[in-house]
């Protein structure tokens, strides 16, 4: 099945019942995976609801999982992120999404993200626009980083933390002596449907895991915001970051990075 809208009705049903499963299910035993990381039992669960619904519904389509990984079965593959933002979600911190993006290859096609603690959901399929409940979104129309609210991406953890975090932590001091404001929600489905929709003008992220990335990639790019990597190009599941910007700020952005970049090499 290649067509993308009955993929998107789908996958929108897909992510109904991950909500349904966040709505009756508490949280549950959290155990530690790794450094200061975390997967709850409502992670787990909703993850197996979504992968038994989409094995069934597209068996032809390959699924990745965040928590229990998956295979791919040919050029189209189902990328989940359950709860993203697990740590907000242990902490009673609303802001966590339901993330379910498809890619073609490498490139984002399709997104649903669904903010259950905030009742709001985003989507978009490759040519159809993005939306939020049925009404178009677009990226803002701010143009100067000095006006600007940009969220950037959690610290890196686990080993060689430190010398990950160099960068990150430049970029911060930058943002804070040229932007309006900064934020870090720990979320990176609510930075990209909030980039798309105009709440935020730009988001950074040196990271890029799919199950993150794909479905707010997919909205965002919909929406008409620019998707790219640290050097500007169009940003794919190969990309060793994840930026997001309105239209307008692209090159301050871009600008931004590379200076960060020099001063913490």
């Amino acid at each position: 099945m290649t067509d993308l809208r009955a993929l998107l009705d789908i996958a929108s049903q897909a992510v109904d019942q991950a909500a349904a499963v966040v709505s009756q299910k508490a949280v549950g035993t959290v155990t530690a995976k790794g450094d200061r990381d975390m997967v709850s039992e409502l992670d787990l669960a909703v993850e197996e609801r979504v992968r038994t619904f989409l094995h069934t519904e597209t068996p032809e389509i390959g699924f990745l999982g965040e928590e229990q990984g998956g295979q791919r079965l040919g050029n189209l593959t189902w990328s989940l992120d359950p709860i993203d933002g697990t740590a907000n979600l242990v902490s009673g911190i609303p802001l966590c999404g339901i993330s379910l993006g498809l890619l073609r290859n490498d490139t984002a096609v399709l997104g649903v993200i669904d903010l259950p603690f905030l009742q709001d959901r985003y989507q978009a399929a490759e040519g159809q626009g993005a939306y939020r409940f049925g009404q178009r979104i677009h990226p803002s129309r701010t143009t100067r980083l000095h006006e600007a609210i940009v969220a950037v991406g959690d610290y890196a953890v686990g080993e060689r933390a430190a010398e990950h975090n160099r960068q990150r932590l430049k970029i911060t001091q930058l943002l804070a002596e040229r932007a309006l404001r900064v934020r870090m929600l720990g979320s990176a489905a609510i930075d990209l449907a909030w980039v798309a929709s105009g709440r935020l003008d730009a988001s950074i992220a040196l990271s890029n895991h799919p199950w993150d990335t794909a479905a707010g990639i997919a909205i965002a790019r919909e929406a008409g915001a620019h998707t790219m990597d640290t050097a500007g190009r169009p940003h794919e599941m190969t990309s060793t970051a994840t930026i997001t910007a309105a239209p307008g700020l692209r090159d301050e952005v871009l600008r931004l990075l590379q200076d960060s970049a020099n001063t913490s090499a």
